[in-house]
């Protein structure tokens, strides 16, 4: 045990005192904050952007529905030729001319409405020029035949179907985003982690075995000591990596905004005429309320137990698979005839969480897909949400605990072998052969 404190603390100074390892720690958040912080800057100069627009209504119905806002200008013209107009936009600082022709029939509208612009319109500003006339338009053809539009505007109903267990407890449609959005980010987050801290215990394994270092260490300590101490003291400095980058990420993204004034939210709300007639809606409140009561509903302390049991033994089951892999091989290159077996069941689980859970999170695929230990740390952790039995969770966890052991003395057997062997590429069938030994 005392072999195993000072591998873990070797393996651990050695990581985080590595020069790149540093440099990456402290700058690969200041790289992407400012990539987010510049596509928040481009963004929102693109939404504040001022645009006037030309609008020739010769049918005279339209041209009522179009009012100013923040960021566009309608310019009505009247009494006013086409090519008037034409001449008039190209001549101004104008970002384009709708043009509505007159027609007998209001059921021709439709059809009579084009836009002139120099350059290609952007795709948002004819979306809500089209929004704006599509309304308009259908009620002046149901006016034409005779419909009373206020009779029709009260009788519009938006159903929202109340759900409610046998247990009394109430729940929505916006509970069920709620609980794949932390299922997801949590299946997604250990999906991440071991893509890239197995790789790096997979490297250091290399390394050390190319280096002949490994030779020197194996002639004092167990195989499998040596193994755990380097997947323990590389997750340990992953983790270390990874609380920094959060915390330099969050004061630099706090600092950025203020200093230069970019709204962060630009980014993910780029149509601002929809955003803002999203906010008029009068669903918004109950929709929010709905989605206060979805997290409240939320088993948190059943999802931040059971996160950091099934993240750890997952993350510690798929790295003794990556240690075991680079004892078996000399240098990376030979890594990619073993990597994909094992990045196999991990995929399938990010699939079968993502299409399968969020339908039937407690049918027959999802159910057996949370029990098989190289799946269960993802599906598990997706399907904890909408509400497991605690008897399941339990097995899942066991079954992924003896796996694990399973796993360590299989990989074990490998890399007792494999750390010793050099100049050669191991096959499935000689490496087979070194369980054996």
């Amino acid at each position: 045990m005392s072999h195993l404190k000072l591998i873990i603390k070797r393996e651990y100074i050695t990581k985080v005192k590595n020069k790149a390892f540093v440099i990456m720690t402290f700058l690969s958040p200041i790289i992407m904050i400012a990539l987010f912080s510049v596509v928040g800057y481009l963004s929102q100069l693109n939404n504040n952007k001022e645009r006037t627009i030309a609008i020739l209504d010769d049918s005279g119905l339209l041209s009522e529905v179009f009012k100013n806002t923040k960021t566009t200008t309608y310019n009505i013209l009247t009494e006013t030729s086409l090519e008037d107009a034409k001449t008039f936009v190209k001549n101004k600082e104008v970002y384009g001319l709708l043009h509505v022709m007159a027609a007998a029939d209001t059921s021709k509208l439709d059809s009579a409405i084009k836009f002139y612009s120099k350059e290609t319109p952007s795709l948002s500003v004819i979306s809500s020029l089209e929004n704006k006339l599509e309304k308009k338009i259908t009620d002046l053809k149901l006016q034409q035949s005779g419909v009373d539009i206020s009779m029709i505007s009260a009788s519009k109903t938006s159903i929202t179907i109340q759900q409610e267990s046998f247990e009394g407890k109430k729940t929505s449609k916006i509970d069920n985003i709620i609980k794949l959005a932390f299922g997801g980010a949590a299946g997604y987050l250990l999906f991440m982690f071991i893509i890239i801290y197995g790789n790096m215990i997979m490297r250091s394994v290399i390394e050390e075995k190319t280096s002949r270092i490994i030779e020197v260490i194996i002639s004092s300590v167990k195989p499998i000591q040596l193994m755990m101490g380097k997947i323990i003291g590389t997750s340990l400095a992953g983790i270390t990596q990874f609380v920094i980058w959060v915390v330099l990420g969050g004061v630099l993204l706090v600092v950025i905004s203020s200093i230069f004034g970019i709204d962060m939210a630009a980014v993910q709300s780029p149509q601002q005429e929809l955003l803002e007639q999203a906010i008029n809606s009068n669903q918004l409140q109950t929709q929010a309320q709905h989605m206060v009561n979805g997290i409240y509903n939320l088993p948190l302390t059943n999802l931040i137990i059971a996160f950091l049991l099934f993240f750890i033994g997952g993350y510690l089951l798929y790295s003794s698979l990556y240690a075991a892999i680079g004892a078996a091989v000399d240098n990376e290159t030979d890594t990619q005839q073993f990597m994909f077996p094992i990045l196999m069941p991990l995929i399938l689980a990010v699939y079968v969480g993502a299409f399968t859970v969020i339908e039937d999170p407690h049918g027959t695929i999802s159910t057996i897909f949370s029990f098989i230990p190289f799946t269960s740390p993802v599906v598990m952790l997706m399907r904890i949400p909408f509400g497991v039995p605690i008897w399941q969770q339990l097995i899942s966890i066991i079954l992924l605990i003896i796996t694990f052991m399973f796993t360590v003395w299989f990989a074990a057997k490998i890399y007792r072998v494999g750390i010793l062997m050099y100049g050669k590429k191991p096959s499935y069938k000689e490496i087979f052969k070194w369980i054996k030994y």
